[in-house]
């Protein structure tokens, strides 16, 4: 098995020979299957086959590792898209088993509801200013709902121009999903329905103005007498803290401190922006795109320690993604190794995590996977998985 030995040591890798797949997808229309191969210190990574079938635009991936699935949504532009199932064979070569046609513009999506948790999908459409409902399995174009939103005025940002929801995440409980709207400065929250797959609206929780939230996520303390959502401003290059209650079959959030993705005394240029977010422990990492933090091109991952009792989070450091404009990022099973897929870079990095600091290390392997992209546009990697 991979194991880190210690930050003083370099980040290094255990000796012996390590071998995982990953799936990356890219804003051209391909899926890619990786193979990552460490021995000692190092490691190379390879694109081992590409496929399509997910549309024109593939922009969001979920992999279920139980039935070695992977569901991909379509971000096409054109009025039209097309949302994919693939099956993913031992070898991590991807075969199409199901496909779904739809008005494209779907920036995320998530399985929900049913008796195993999956038996609907939700996406969120961001220019549209909609999420959208179906019965699995996927098939034709059968939408189950769609749900517009509207705001009354124009936020503070130039791109507050409509309601822009970003992502449909699903809580721990599977009974709500929460939508960060990057356009309306809001997280709106939804009361499941298992047997029907109806969403319910909650009360919209009000972030800071132009904040523009883009994603969340759940942390809870071990002995899980706290729980907190944090989620990750685009717009405001920051990171807010929430604490959650769940209270007349609904959850209730209450924001506690707003901290900048950048160290204090710092910040983002003119065209920064944070993307991504993801909770590992008791540590917290936010990626973030064009501010060169470490060179050309090298932009950074934000790290910050979340009190393991009353979850409010402190910024740490800085570390390199060792790619330009870091969209996506996923971390492995033992929280040894992060993957950082940089969208304009189009690479897939992949570097070492010390468990016991959660301080990110030295570049293990990298690759280019695809065509690069163009910096600001919505071209290059778009997303990045393990298959574990």
């Amino acid at each position: 098995m991979l194991r880190i030995a210690s930050v003083l040591a370099g980040l290094g890798l255990a000796k012996g020979v390590f071998g995982v797949d990953l799936i990356a997808s890219h804003f051209a229309g391909n899926v890619y299957s990786l193979s990552l191969t460490t021995t000692g210190t190092s490691g190379t990574i390879s694109v081992k086959s590409q496929t399509n079938g997910c549309g024109s635009t593939p922009g969001w991936i979920e992999y279920l590792n139980d039935t070695r699935e992977l569901y991909c949504f379509d971000e096409s532009w054109t009025g039209r898209g097309q949302h994919a199932k693939f099956n993913v064979a031992n070898d991590g070569r991807l075969s199409i088993a199901a496909t779904l046609s739809n008005p494209g513009n779907s920036v995320h999506g998530t399985l929900y509801g049913g008796a195993d948790g999956r038996g609907f999908i939700a996406t969120a459409e961001y220019s549209p200013s909609t999420i959208t409902t179906y019965k699995l399995p996927l098939q034709g174009s059968r939408v189950q709902s769609t749900q517009k939103f509207t705001m009354s005025q124009r936020g503070p940002n130039s791109r507050q121009d409509v309601p822009h929801p970003h992502e449909v995440h699903l809580d721990p409980t599977g009974k709500f999903i929460l939508v960060p709207d990057l356009g309306a400065d809001v997280i709106r929250v939804f009361r499941v329905d298992a047997n029907s797959g109806s969403l319910t609206s909650c009360a919209d929780h009000k972030t800071g103005a132009g904040d523009g939230p883009r994603h969340v996520k759940f942390w809870k303390s071990a002995d899980g007498s706290k729980q907190k959502v944090f989620s990750l401003n685009e717009l405001g290059n920051s990171v807010s803290a929430w604490d959650v209650n769940y209270t007349n079959n609904c959850i209730s959030l209450s924001r506690t401190h707003t901290i900048s993705t950048y160290a204090p005394g710092k910040k983002g240029g003119p065209t920064t922006k944070a993307a991504e977010i993801r909770v590992v422990g008791n540590f917290l990492y936010a990626s973030n795109r064009a501010d060169q933090t470490f060179g050309n091109q090298q932009d950074s991952i934000a790290i910050y320690t979340i009190d393991a009792s009353t979850g409010a989070i402190t910024w740490m450091e800085a570390a390199n993604s060792y790619s330009y404009y870091p969209r996506t990022f996923a971390f492995n099973k033992e929280g040894t190794l992060v993957a950082i897929g940089g969208q304009t870079s189009s690479n897939v990095a992949i570097v070492a995590r010390d468990p016991a600091t959660g301080k990110l290390g030295k570049l293990v392997a990298n690759v280019q996977v695809g065509q690069k992209g163009r910096a600001g546009e919505e071209d290059g990697l778009s997303g990045v998985v393990w298959v574990e």
